[in-house]
C-alpha cells in the first residue's frame, strides 16, 4: 500500500493495541465500517476475523502469526519514533469521522500521549472511545441534545477560554487550564447544550451513550451518509 493516503467518504475505525472488547470494535463499525489497523491492534482485528483495509506502525506489537494472516500490500510501516502510532495513523486516513478504539486502558501514558495527539490534530474528526466514555477536541462550536442529568466533563490541555450553555456549573467565558481551573463533572441541566471555545486544546468527554450525537456534530463529509 506504499504511503499512500486511505480517503473514504464513510467513517473508519481505528483499532490500537489497548484495551477493547468485541463489542467496542461492532459498536465501533457500525459507525465506521473501514477497520485499519494501527500495530498491536491488528492481532486483535485478525483474532476476530475482521476485514483490514490496512495496517501502519513500527511493528513492533504485531505477532509472527498475525502477519503472516495479513496481506503483505495492506501494511505500512512508520518507524518515526518521535511520533506515536497513533499520530501517524491519522496522517494516512481521510475520512467524514474517525472512531478510535483500543487506545484507552492498559498504560496510562500510552492513553495521554492519546489526548494530546487529538489536540494536535484538531482538525481532524476523531474520537476515543473508551470503556464508559467517549472524548474529543472541541474544535468548533457544537450543540447536542443532552438529557438533563448527563455528565459532561470538559478537559483544557492548553490554557483556552470556553463558552457553554445548558450546564450546572457555568461555564461562559471561562478560562481553563490543565495547571489552573478545569471543568470536570459538570452536569446537564437544560439542552440543547452549545459548547465552544476560543483556542484549541479542549477536550470534552461524555457517557459513551451519546457516540451517535457526537459523531453527528463532528463529521466532516456528506450529511446523506452520517449515520
Amino acid at each position: 500500500m506504499g504511503c499512500r493516503v486511505l480517503r473514504l467518504d464513510e467513517g473508519v475505525t481505528l483499532l490500537g493495541g489497548g484495551q477493547s472488547s468485541a463489542k467496542d470494535i461492532a459498536e465501533s463499525l457500525r459507525v465506521a465500517p473501514n477497520l485499519f489497523g494501527v500495530d498491536g491492534g491488528a492481532n486483535r482485528a485478525v483474532s476476530l476475523g475482521l476485514d483490514i483495509l490496512g495496517v501502519s506502525g513500527d511493528f513492533d506489537s504485531i505477532s509472527d502469526a498475525t502477519r503472516a494472516e495479513l496481506d503483505p500490500s495492506i501494511l505500512i510501516e512508520t518507524p518515526d519514533q518521535n511520533r506515536t502510532d497513533f499520530d501517524k495513523a491519522l496522517d494516512l486516513v481521510d475520512a467524514p469521522v474517525i472512531l478510535c478504539a483500543g487506545f484507552t486502558g492498559k498504560r496510562m501514558d500510552h492513553q495521554l500521549a492519546c489526548y494530546s495527539v487529538l489536540v494536535r490534530r484538531a482538525r481532524k474528526p476523531a474520537i476515543l472511545l473508551g470503556e464508559e466514555d467517549v472524548c474529543f477536541h472541541l474544535s468548533h462550536e457544537v450543540t447536542l441534545d443532552l438529557p438533563a442529568g448527563t455528565r459532561l466533563s470538559l478537559f483544557p490541555m492548553a490554557r483556552v477560554v470556553a463558552n457553554c450553555t445548558g450546564l450546572r456549573w457555568p461555564v461562559e467565558g471561562l478560562e481553563l487550564a490543565p495547571w489552573g481551573q478545569i471543568g470536570t463533572s459538570n452536569e446537564v441541566t437544560e439542552s440543547p447544550v452549545t459548547l465552544s471555545a476560543e483556542g484549541e486544546g479542549l477536550l470534552v468527554i461524555l457517557p459513551r451513550a451519546f457516540l451517535t450525537q457526537v459523531v453527528r456534530v463532528l463529521w466532516q463529509g456528506d450529511p446523506a451518509l452520517c449515520p
